[in-house]
């Protein structure tokens, strides 16, 4: 490069002689004020200057052809290391609970009261709402002294009977009243008990949907949605090519992107079942919620664990060539000398691949080094000049 500028230097001070002709010097021409011979001094120069830059390029090109080192391309490499792979299938979920719950009415009348307001903790059996019972609980009333009537009757034909006193039917009869007098409260009293809403699981009322006063039907009014949030969990549809490596107990990575959460499940149940439609079978993924900030029908991303390599040796999908046969390789390098070597073309065999890296099945041995930048400019068999080993 020095003896460049040197040719260039010598150019310019045989153009600037001019064979012994002197000419002025560009301070002097601006000295003039001279607007045409400034443009003509201006002009001479652009015509110079892309004179030179031509012949700067020739000789650059010369100089590439002669020296060796010039041809020689540089290249970065890494060690190939053996580590642990983890492959996760990507997919989408909701979150549900299997407690989440709308309560109908067992009994039809006025609802008389509500007990609770929505976002009220209950626990399972806690009376939420009583409806009027239109007078049934008097007819118990009625029945219930009916009842203890026919018990003391019974009681005392009993005891005359064990005596050997009375007859066997009139002890018969006094039994069979008492027993269809407690049948009848049984009855009456489940009815009864009807009019009573009782919360069916812990948790919370999420909505009071009926108001207090209203008119209510079985099966036909809603009053309230119970949802319980500790048991949460996630539902997805997994393609039947997993159903060997998806099973039971499989890490999940769980991705929130509403919430920007993320934690770390395991799938609590594999179907069984491939459905025909859409050739998928159902994965349910358990979700702590101790926060609460998880909610029924939440989007979330999983991805879950499906094989697993704990000596795999992973490469950029990027340096990785392929041959007109589809046959892929890489190169790595051979006989080095400093940061002197030669390019080797290497065969593989490929597998899973996560993220910009793939799995290396054959063809790479751990410690070996592969050529990473400068990849695709080498041919097998090149020298080639290592700049860097990561």
């Amino acid at each position: 490069m020095k003896n460049i500028y040197t040719l260039i230097l010598v150019a310019l001070i045989l153009s600037s002689c001019g064979g012994g002709e002197k000419k002025e010097s560009v301070e002097d021409i601006i000295a003039t004020n001279n607007l045409e011979l400034i443009r003509e001094k201006k002009t001479e120069l652009d015509a110079t200057s892309q004179e030179i830059s031509l012949q700067l390029k020739q000789l650059e090109a010369k100089i590439k052809d002669l020296d060796p080192q010039e041809k020689v391309p540089l290249i970065t490499t890494f060690a190939a290391k053996e580590s642990i792979f983890n492959h996760f299938v990507e997919l989408q979920g909701n979150v549900n609970t299997k407690q989440n719950l709308v309560i109908y009415p067992e009994f039809s009348g006025v609802l008389s009261r509500v007990y609770v307001k929505e976002g009220d903790r209950v626990t399972k059996g806690q009376i939420l709402a009583k409806i009027d019972d239109g007078g049934l609980s008097q007819q118990l009333a009625q029945l219930k002294i009916q009842s203890d009537l026919a018990k003391t009757t019974f009681e005392r034909q009993e005891r005359l009977w064990n005596q050997k006193i009375g007859s066997e039917i009139q002890y018969l009869q006094a039994k069979s009243n008492y027993e269809a007098q407690q049948q009848a409260v049984n009855q009456l009293e489940q009815q009864v008990g009807k009019t009573l809403v009782r919360a069916p699981f812990t948790g919370t009322i999420d909505d009071v949907i009926t108001d207090q006063g209203s008119v209510v039907a079985p099966g036909q009014t809603a009053l309230f949605r119970i949802v319980n949030l500790n048991d949460m969990y996630i539902e997805t549809d997994v393609p039947e090519r997993y159903v060997s490596d998806i099973i039971k107990g499989k890490e999940v990575k769980v991705d929130f992107p509403i919430l920007g959460k993320e934690i770390t499940a395991k799938v609590r149940q594999a179907g069984n079942f491939i459905n025909p439609a859409n050739r998928t079978f159902k994965v349910e993924v358990e979700i702590p919620n101790k926060d609460t900030s998880i909610k029924p029908n939440l989007t979330a991303k999983l991805k879950i664990n499906d094989y697993t390599n704990e000596k795999a040796i992973l490469i950029p999908q990027s340096i990785i060539s392929e041959n007109a046969e589809g046959q892929q390789y890489v190169y790595t390098i051979i006989e080095k000398n400093d940061s002197i070597a030669k390019a080797k073309r290497v065969f593989i065999e490929t597998g899973k691949t996560q993220g910009d890296f793939i799995e290396v099945l054959s063809g790479i041995e751990n410690g070996e080094e592969i050529i990473d930048e400068g990849a695709r400019s080498v041919q097998d068999g090149q020298e080639v000049k290592i700049l860097m080993v990561e």
